[in-house]
């Protein structure tokens, strides 16, 4: 039974651990109306944001979508492919056709360009002829390859003095679905960047757009957050790093991260399939926020405090009752030897140390013939008795500084420091021959058995795994030969 004073001392400590539970309860319930608080920083996270992104979105569908739509009526166009179609003649038609898309539509440009001819014509009349090998035109030769309808990139425009134009470059096909050219319109990228500064403006957000690969695209006059601009990659900014995970664009969806400067900031990003885009809103918390955060801080130091105090009262009432079972667990209950568990460490610091020292070491299997047939013929308990009885021949065969383990079953397993091949056989050959001499006795009933021993020497770049797996073929081989011998996997020392 426990002692009275050992009773007393687990009592004091589980009722300082009720106090300081209380304790903790208490402080955290005084803070809890502050931590209620933090719906107005969810509040931001889950309605604020996704709403403002929810907003530009429409905006855009109506300001940067609607290009898609008109470059997307020009390719199915059948004045348009009638012409080109019927020899491309009279090439004020297509001009006059494609001012007129740029006029009433408002874009900064139209064009369309032959697949037959090469020919690329503009509201202004006929621009020139694309060549392959031009790198002004490799977007057309690219766009004859696209397999998807359309694509859209940021060019200079040849025809507007070289302006930084974005292009919608639409594949134009005819009724057999062949490609016969490319139509498309395009936008200044100075008008692009004054509708995200008149987003940012209104919505008081920083905007930005990027494609897949985490590029940034575009975005407004003053840049990006944290100084980003256009051509700048995500992954190149530390200040993003938390939200990216590996990956070239944050996921949808909101996300929180700290810039260089401590600050907190909510980015949402939504993917534009219309683009192929992902427009990102990002917005820096705001001071009453960080009041909320300082106090939910507070309140979370005081709970990692109390929980602190009762882990350390916890470990010390713990590690009492830990020593004691430690040493059952690393001992098997009938030998009274270490067991596998305990073995694996014990080797592990053995092996490490040889081939630390390029000291030799040895190890042994050892297995009692025939052990099945005596539980058979005498019972259980008469083999559990043999087993502690051949533990105690095995522990007087040995040095201490020798590990010896109960393997499993009837299998015994032993490690010889400091000892070479030949010394190893006589060992092994010593427990044999004391085994097979031995008479164990249970209920007083004579008893013989013999052993088979495999041996195996630890062999440069050996693993633990390797050396056993060589000195259980070695015991395998034992058996094989008929058993009541020593048997050696270490090159030129087979002995039986």
């Amino acid at each position: 039974m426990p002692s009275r004073s050992a009773l007393f001392s687990q009592r004091s400590l589980i009722l300082a651990l009720l106090m300081l539970l209380a304790c903790g309860f208490l402080a955290t319930s005084l803070l809890s109306y502050f931590a209620s608080r933090s719906a107005i920083r969810d509040g931001i996270i889950n309605t604020e944001l996704p709403l403002t992104s929810d907003t530009v979105y429409s905006e855009i569908q109506k300001d940067l979508i609607r290009p898609v739509l008109i470059a997307s009526m020009m390719a199915q166009d059948t004045f348009l492919r009638d012409w080109v179609l019927a020899g491309e003649q009279d090439t004020r038609r297509i001009t006059r056709y494609l001012g007129e898309v740029m006029g009433k539509q408002a874009t900064f440009t139209s064009f369309f360009v032959s697949d037959h001819t090469l020919t690329y014509y503009q509201a202004k009349g006929v621009l020139k002829q694309v060549e392959p090998g031009s790198w002004r035109d490799a977007w057309y030769f690219r766009l004859r390859e696209l397999k998807a309808p359309y694509e859209i990139n940021v060019d200079l425009d040849m025809a507007n003095q070289d302006s930084l134009t974005v292009f919608i470059n639409y594949r134009v096909l005819d009724y057999q679905h062949r490609f016969i050219g490319a139509a498309g319109v395009g936008l200044s990228v100075d008008a692009v960047v004054k509708l995200i500064d008149n987003y940012q403006r209104r919505y008081q957000r920083s905007v930005f757009f990027t494609d897949a690969d985490g590029k940034v695209l575009l975005t407004g006059s003053d840049g990006g957050p944290h100084g980003m601009r256009v051509g700048q990659n995500l992954q190149g900014n530390v200040e993003l790093a938390d939200v990216l995970e590996q990956h070239p664009v944050p996921g949808e969806g909101s996300h929180e991260y700290r810039d260089s400067a401590g600050h907190s900031h909510f980015l949402n990003v939504r993917q534009l399939p219309e683009l192929g885009w992902y427009l990102m809103v990002d917005k820096r918390e705001s001071g009453s926020l960080d009041r909320i955060r300082h106090t939910l801080y507070l309140n979370l130091a005081i709970c990692t405090m109390i929980t602190l105090v009762v882990l350390s009262l916890l470990h010390a009432m713990l590690r009492r009752h830990q020593a004691s079972t430690e040493a059952l667990a690393t001992l098997d209950s009938l030998t009274g030897l270490p067991n596998r568990r305990s073995f694996d460490l014990l080797a592990a610091q053995a092996l490490q140390q040889a081939q630390r020292e390029c000291s030799p070491l040895v190890a042994l299997l050892i297995d009692l013939d025939h052990f099945k047939a005596l539980n058979d013929t005498h019972g259980h308990l008469a083999g559990d008795e043999v087993l502690r009885q051949f533990a105690t021949v095995l522990q007087g065969s040995l040095r201490q500084s020798d590990i010896l383990c109960r393997w499993g079953g009837e299998e015994f397993i032993v490690l010889l420091r400091e000892t070479q091949g030949r010394q190893a056989i006589d060992v092994a050959q010593k427990i044999r021959r004391r085994t097979e001499q031995l008479t164990f006795s249970y209920d007083e009933k004579p008893l013989r058995l013999t052993t088979s021993i495999g041996l195996s020497s630890l062999q440069p770049g050996d693993s633990l795994h390797a050396l056993l797996s060589r000195a259980d073929h070695a015991l395998y081989r034992a058996k094989q030969a008929g058993r009541n011998r020593v048997c050696s996997e270490t090159p030129g020392t087979d002995h039986e």
